[in-house]
């Protein structure tokens, strides 16, 4: 491993400042239209199927199944080199977001793990904790 940190998102971006709030508290959330219903991700100010401005913060239980993934073998960023390899995943989250994240502790993955299913795990920092994904 490597002394390196993870680059981390700015949790006081506006329109991700409530997302990276909830998830200090182990809070997974999505947003979702009132006027349409669309499931929205990754937080943004206004619905990406009516345009409408009036989205709904919930939370996600956090399980969810791995659509597709990739395996990063090599990589220039002191942190993630010290990780290689390590899988970046899609995760489709059961209600209904698209997210892509870490699967950890899979040491060889292979075509099953499309279509498994994952829960999410937290790596806490000072100002939020980082979703990552571990099979059920």
């Amino acid at each position: 491993m490597t002394d390196a940190k993870r680059p981390l998102p700015d949790a006081e971006e506006a329109d991700t400042r409530a997302f990276w709030q909830a998830t200090k508290a182990h809070r997974l959330s999505y947003q979702q239209c009132r006027q349409c219903n669309t499931v929205v991700f990754y937080p943004r100010a206004h619905c990406t199927g009516c345009t409408n401005g009036e989205l709904e913060w919930k939370d996600s239980a956090g399980s969810g199944t791995v659509y597709t993934y990739s395996v990063v073998r090599q990589s220039y960023h002191p942190f993630f080199r010290g990780l290689a390899p390590y899988i970046v995943a899609w995760i489709d989250l059961d209600e209904g977001p698209r997210l892509v994240s870490n699967l950890i502790g899979v040491d060889t993955p292979d075509l099953s793990l499309i279509g498994r299913r994952v829960t999410v795990v937290w790596e806490d920092h000072e100002t939020l904790a980082v979703p990552l994904f571990a099979l059920a």
